[in-house]
C-alpha cells in the first residue's frame, strides 16, 4: 500500500496530480466496442480503464428467479488482478459484492423493466485499471452499455465523487484522495430528470460543505452526460455510415 503523501494540496492550491479542487480528470467514452454482448461500452477517466458488457433481455437461470411482470437485473464488477498496484486476489471481494450492489441501484430507476417480463437484464462492469472512483465510471460506462443494448431506459444515469481533502471540497477524487482525504461522495443523478440514483458518503462534511459538494457533484453530472449523449451520437453514426471525428473529453475548468 502507498504511504500517506505529506501533502495532498499545495501552497498553490494544486493537487497532487496536478489539478485544481474543482477540476475533473479527463474522460474518453467509447459505445460498441465489443461484438460478443448485447452492448458494451469504455470509460478511460484518469487512470482508471473500465470496460462494460451488457446481455439481454434474455431468458433467466435459474427459473426460480423469473419475475411475471418485469425483468430482473443483475450487475457484477470486479477488479482484474492487475488492475491494483498490488496484485488482487481474482477472487470476489466483500467490496466488488458491495459496488456491484451500489451499481445495480443507480442504475435500476433509469430502466424500464416493465417492458421485458420473465427475462434477465446482466451488466458485467470489469475493472482493468483503477485509481479511486471505479463505482462512478462504471456507473457511466454500464447506462452507455445498457442504451448500446437497446434496452428502454427512462435517461441515461451520469455520475461522479467529490469529497473533503485537507479542508477543501475537492471534485473526482482519485486513489489517495480516496484514502487519505477526509471524505468522499460519490453521486449519481439522471441529469434531465433531474432525480438523484445514488448518494453515500465516507467521512463527514457540515451542513455547508455538503452543499457545496453536492453542488459540485451535480455540476459534474451534467458535463458527464454531455460526453455520454456525445459518445452515443458517435456510435449512431458509426451504424449508419455517417462517422464523425474522435471528441469526448471532459477538460479542466
Amino acid at each position: 500500500m502507498q504511504k500517506a503523501p505529506e501533502r495532498l494540496i499545495d501552497e498553490n492550491g494544486f493537487r497532487l496530480d496536478g489539478r485544481r479542487p474543482e477540476e475533473f480528470r479527463p474522460i474518453k467514452l467509447q459505445v460498441g466496442i465489443l461484438d460478443n454482448p448485447d452492448g458494451s461500452a469504455f470509460i478511460e477517466q484518469g487512470k482508471n480503464k473500465i470496460i462494460v458488457g451488457v446481455y439481454g433481455p434474455r431468458e433467466i437461470h435459474p427459473k426460480h428467479m423469473v419475475l411475471p411482470d418485469r425483468a430482473v437485473i443483475r450487475c457484477r464488477y470486479r477488479m482484474a488482478p492487475f488492475s491494483t498496484e498490488e496484485r488482487k486476489n481474482p477472487a470476489p471481494s466483500r467490496r466488488e459484492i458491495e459496488i456491484s450492489k451500489v451499481i445495480r441501484e443507480a442504475l435500476e430507476p433509469a430502466v424500464m423493466p416493465e417492458y421485458y417480463p420473465r427475462t434477465v437484464i446482466d451488466i458485467f462492469v470489469e475493472a482493468l485499471q483503477c485509481d479511486g472512483g471505479t463505482r462512478c465510471a462504471g456507473i457511466v460506462a454500464a447506462s452507455l452499455a445498457l442504451a448500446d443494448a437497446g434496452i428502454s431506459m427512462r435517461e441515461l444515469v451520469s455520475a461522479c465523487s467529490v469529497g473533503k481533502v485537507e479542508g477543501q471540497i475537492v471534485a473526482d477524487l482519485f486513489d489517495l484522495e480516496d484514502k487519505y482525504g477526509e471524505a468522499d461522495m460519490p453521486v449519481a443523478i439522471m441529469p434531465n430528470l433531474n432525480k438523484v440514483t445514488l448518494i453515500q458518503m465516507d467521512g463527514k462534511l457540515s451542513r455547508d460543505e455538503f452543499e457545496r459538494a453536492f453542488e459540485m457533484a451535480l455540476d459534474g453530472c451534467r458535463k458527464i452526460r454531455n460526453l455520454q449523449a456525445e459518445a452515443l451520437k458517435r456510435r449512431c453514426e458509426v451504424l449508419t455510415g455517417t462517422e464523425m471525428p474522435e471528441k469526448g473529453s471532459l477538460e479542466a475548468h
